[in-house]
């Protein structure tokens, strides 16, 4: 299904009987209704960062629901739509904080490669209808994965922005790993905390100090 580590880890998972109605049940979706993102994206994030890479997990809540926005990886957009304003808070944040120029468009699949996983906890939605698949079984399946994450010996970075996200960090149980959570990135909430909040130097510093890699969070070349 993701033709890589996670295939495996997630074996049992996929096996289970509430993951065969989710199957079956987003298949009813979307022959029926508009849904995003398309079919083939909605596992983007897993594909894009195999589990053996993943260095920091940032967490979403469900895709966008206008067109052409989603593509699988939780606040991301292809690069042919106007960045989302939640996305270009993120951007004003990662210039104050690293010093990288805002790039031109909103496409973080350069973060995924480098070992961030992008991952919305509710997978797919109807066409303007935001949490519309919240309650056909992705809340489970996604628990389950950052459980799984959860469990890595190697240190990870949770970052988790917003009460939805804030809320599965009583999933994590790890002190190996490093929890950076803080208000949503979204204009509503923004200017409470979320602005000089330097998470991307966090980050870093962390992977660093365990003898890691930092991520190249500079995309002001992509595009």
């Amino acid at each position: 299904m993701i033709n890589n580590d996670w295939d495996e880890i997630l074996s049992n998972e996929f096996s289970k009987p509430y993951f065969k109605e989710l199957t079956t049940r987003i298949k009813d979706e979307y022959k029926q209704y508009t849904c995003y993102p398309v079919i083939g994206d909605v596992f983007n994030a897993f594909r894009l960062t195999p589990f053996h890479q993943v260095k920091v997990v940032i967490v979403g809540q469900d895709p966008y629901h206008n067109e052409y926005e989603a593509m699988g990886l939780c606040f991301s957009v292809p690069q042919s739509v106007a960045i989302p304003p939640s996305l270009i808070n993120i951007f004003t944040e990662l210039k104050n904080d690293l010093g990288h120029e805002i790039p031109k468009n909103g496409d973080l699949t350069k973060w995924a490669k480098e070992g961030v996983l992008l991952l919305n906890t509710i997978m797919t939605v109807r066409k303007n209808q935001p949490l519309s698949h919240k309650d056909f079984g992705w809340l489970t399946f996604t628990d389950e994965v950052i459980r799984l994450l959860d469990r890595k010996k190697e240190p990870l970075v949770f970052v988790l922005w917003g009460s939805h996200a804030r809320s599965k960090k009583s999933l994590l149980k790890n002190p190996n790993h490093l929890v950076i959570e803080n208000v949503h990135p979204s204009p509503l909430s923004s200017y409470r905390g979320f602005f000089g909040s330097k998470p991307f130097s966090k980050i870093n510093q962390y992977l660093i100090k365990n003898h890691l890699k930092p991520i190249d969070f500079d995309l002001s070349h992509e595009g």
